[in-house]
């Protein structure tokens, strides 16, 4: 059967205009022609589709978006610069930028700004406005990080860093003498309430 043009409804509750061609018992969509909202662009869409199944060619059809005048300024692209700047200045102060890996970089950052998931990060760092590494690549680097053993290098960089100024002290502090002593205290309070009248 040869091509016919069908109006559907979508699930916007627009009306998709498709050219559609039945084989075999079943429709396939060939076109997506577009979306109307309105009669007014129905009947647009519905004769261009028209002239693209009688030989039109597409760039006859006055179909390009009006252009609208910008009401203000237009936001083109969003960073969060600032914040990133000042990440990647303590990263450097610590001493990891001896660790030569930019996507490692990426993921250190992405991770303080919201602890989630390796896959996760991409969203994180899109949405700072930086160009995020993609899933495979991110793999890649933990695997790097293993090989080249990122932990011990991290861990000699901070070491380095804490002992640059002098001596270090480490204070130690059992906070389970601290729990112990509130339920005891609690367990007082309550035996106290029994013999209030």
């Amino acid at each position: 059967m040869s091509p016919f043009v069908r109006k559907v409804k979508t699930a916007s509750g627009a009306t998709g205009v498709q050219i559609v061609e039945k084989r075999n018992g079943r429709r396939h969509i060939l076109e997506h022609v577009g979306s109307a909202h309105d009669e007014a662009e129905l009947a647009i869409l519905v004769s261009a589709a028209k002239q693209r199944l009688h030989g039109v060619q597409p760039d006859m059809l006055p179909l390009a978006p009006a252009e609208r005048d910008a009401l203000g300024p237009t936001v083109e692209r969003s960073a969060a610069e600032v914040l990133w700047s000042v990440l990647a200045g303590a990263y450097r102060q610590l001493g990891f930028d001896q660790i030569d890996d930019e996507v490692f970089a990426l993921l250190v950052g992405g991770r303080l700004v919201e602890p989630t998931s390796k896959v996760d990060t991409i969203r994180v760092l899109t949405d700072l406005g930086l160009p995020a590494p993609h899933r495979n690549t991110i793999y890649n680097c933990l695997r790097r990080c293993v090989e080249r053993d990122y932990r011990s290098q991290i861990a000699a960089a901070c070491w380095s860093h804490v002992t640059a100024s002098g001596s270090v002290a480490l204070v130690m502090y059992d906070v389970t003498v601290r729990h112990e002593a509130l339920v005891v205290r609690a367990g007082v309070r309550d035996h106290c309430r029994g013999f209030l009248p």
